[in-house]
């Protein structure tokens, strides 16, 4: 999904549910950070497909852009997971001349939208683990009507949009160093939904995506405690899972959304190492804004027996030692902008 083809100036823009983020950066490995922004906006009008409410996110971005003093309307789009369907398949090996054709045919019967409305992307990712005649493949589609509504709403404020990206593909490029055979889940936990990933030698092993984010935390530390939203947000982020505090009714009152999170990252987990035989699970890197949960990452750290860290968006890129204190700051933010800043063809 892509028209990069040697257009080296260009920014990344994350189209949060809470904020809007860009992020510029330049030359090869490890990249210069150029320029970095954001700024809040209401998840109403984020989340929402009308119109009017897309043309005011795009003017947001272009006001955004002018006050960061981007010098280039050249953009690469994340797309977001709820937006998007991937999978991994295996697929008969066929020479390289037949190889998108298979994809092609084989795409129609895994694919949600009809083939003929959507966007097709696939990458190769080597032999299948489970049967040497075969290859695996990442499959990731999009539907025409959101991508046109994109573009439309972008470039009527004047960006000229040369690539779209899944979000998900884009914390990988941001969290990891290229080159890593060890496998990794990365959580990228936001708002309203966390994505998994696992990796292994540069590429995506398993993809999926679940509908608890940082809001069902909060939501449930509400509703158990009976406080508001942003009483229960408080509480969470300055105590967290720590059982001593609040007599430990904070941490109870939302262990059982914790719980949904961790059964799936355990069915995840057993998902990769009965598929790839011989393979452990090494690390687990936690992005996005539940990564600032108080012993959030020991309580995933204790239940998978696992070296668990928190995910630096800056881990890649190359900037002066004075703005680290800055930089780490907002590092749990910025992972799929800057991934998408680093995008290279």
């Amino acid at each position: 999904m892509s028209i990069l083809s040697g257009i080296s100036d260009f920014f990344g823009l994350d189209i949060g549910t809470t904020a809007i983020r860009i992020v510029q950066l330049q030359g090869n490995y490890p990249k210069t950070l150029v320029k970095y922004a954001y700024v809040p906006v209401d998840p109403k009008i984020a989340l929402s497909d009308a119109k009017a409410d897309q043309a005011q996110i795009s003017q947001i971005i272009l006001d955004l852009c002018s006050q960061a003093k981007m010098t280039t309307k050249n953009v690469v789009v994340g797309l977001p997971t709820k937006k998007i369907f991937s999978t991994i398949v295996d697929m008969d090996k066929v020479s390289a001349r037949d190889l998108e054709k298979t994809i092609m045919f084989q795409a129609d019967s895994l694919i949600p939208t009809p083939i003929g409305e959507s966007k097709l992307d696939w990458a190769l990712i080597g032999d299948s683990p489970k049967d040497s005649s075969k290859i695996e493949v990442l499959l990731t589609s999009v539907s025409d009507k959101y991508i046109e509504s994109k573009l439309d709403s972008l470039e009527s404020v004047g960006l000229n949009v040369i690539a779209f990206e899944p979000e998900n593909l884009a914390v990988l490029r941001s969290l990891i160093s290229p080159g890593t055979t060890t496998p990794m889940l990365v959580l990228d936990i936001g708002s309203l939904g966390t994505d998994l990933i696992i990796t292994m030698n540069d590429s995506p092993r398993l993809v999926r995506s679940i509908a608890v984010g940082t809001q069902a935390i909060i939501r449930s530390a509400a509703q158990n405690l009976n406080i508001d939203n942003n009483q229960a947000q408080q509480f969470i982020f300055k105590f967290g899972l720590d059982p001593t505090k609040l007599d430990g009714q904070l941490s109870k009152a939302i262990e059982s959304t914790i719980e949904i999170l961790n059964t799936e990252i355990d069915k995840s987990i057993k998902f990769f190492e009965t598929r790839y035989a011989g393979k452990k699970l090494e690390k687990i890197i936690i992005t996005g804004g539940a990564s600032l949960i108080p012993n959030f990452a020991i309580s995933i750290a204790n239940r998978f027996n696992l070296n668990v860290e928190i995910g630096n968006a800056w881990h890649n890129v190359s900037f002066p030692e004075s703005r680290q204190s800055e930089l780490l700051a907002v590092a749990n933010q910025f992972s799929v902008a800057v991934g998408l800043a680093g995008r290279s063809e």
